[in-house]
């Protein structure tokens, strides 16, 4: 586990892994066991805004490179969170394919979860984390999965989703986000339905805090 992350009753989880893998489901197990000691970071609310592109242009950008993330105010933030402060986090709005005008306000606490595709690209980012976690599954269950959430919670048309997937979102998973998974210090297989690995995982947390007081 990272030797640089800052110590301190504060413990940071980095939970990666491809579109569709599973990451979201066991953020939410964490948030249920822990209640309000969990705050979340998503590196999805940290995507640049692209105000002055026009919807069809902004539709046809890359997302799932890492340049299209504001990864060091992301840092920024971070690092506020664990000194104690609370921050202004963007939000992003999927079915304009940019930042919203709304920000949302997310108090420190003793457990930070960073989540999203490419948190573990950034040594600087990486490094703030206690525990780094990739979340592995199958290329062909996570295209389903991306398919059924696009187009029920992000109001995606079945073909735009297919576009994507094939020209940026698989590429990318295989350039960058895959590679990554070297930097994880655990890898859970089968996302939030493996319930063992998600024990372990709650259990190394919850004794973090309890070694905290």
């Amino acid at each position: 586990m990272s030797q640089t992350a800052q110590s301190g009753s504060v413990i940071v989880i980095g939970i990666a892994g491809g579109t569709g893998s599973g990451k979201t489901t066991i953020t939410r197990r964490i948030q249920q066991h822990f209640g309000a000691d969990v705050t979340v970071l998503y590196h999805d609310n940290y995507y640049k805004a692209y105000h002055n592109l026009s919807l069809e242009e902004r539709s046809r950008l890359n997302y799932d490179h890492p340049d299209a993330f504001d990864t060091d105010l992301m840092i920024r933030d971070l690092r506020d969170l664990k000194a104690g402060r609370s921050v202004v986090c963007p939000v992003y709005d999927y079915t304009i394919h940019d930042r919203s005008s709304q920000t949302l306000t997310i108090l420190p606490t003793r457990v930070i979860v960073v989540e999203g595709i490419l948190i573990f690209h950034s040594k600087e980012l990486r490094d703030l984390m206690d525990i780094r976690i990739f979340v592995d599954a199958d290329a062909d269950v996570r295209i389903l999965r991306r398919i059924q959430r696009d187009v029920k919670e992000r109001g995606r048309s079945l073909e735009s989703v297919i576009t994507q997937y094939l020209t940026t979102v698989k590429p990318m998973h295989e350039a960058f986000v895959e590679p990554s998974k070297r930097y994880a210090d655990i890898i859970i297989p089968e996302g939030g339905m493996n319930q063992v690995a998600v024990d372990m995982v709650i259990n190394r947390v919850a004794a973090h805090l309890a070694a905290q007081g």
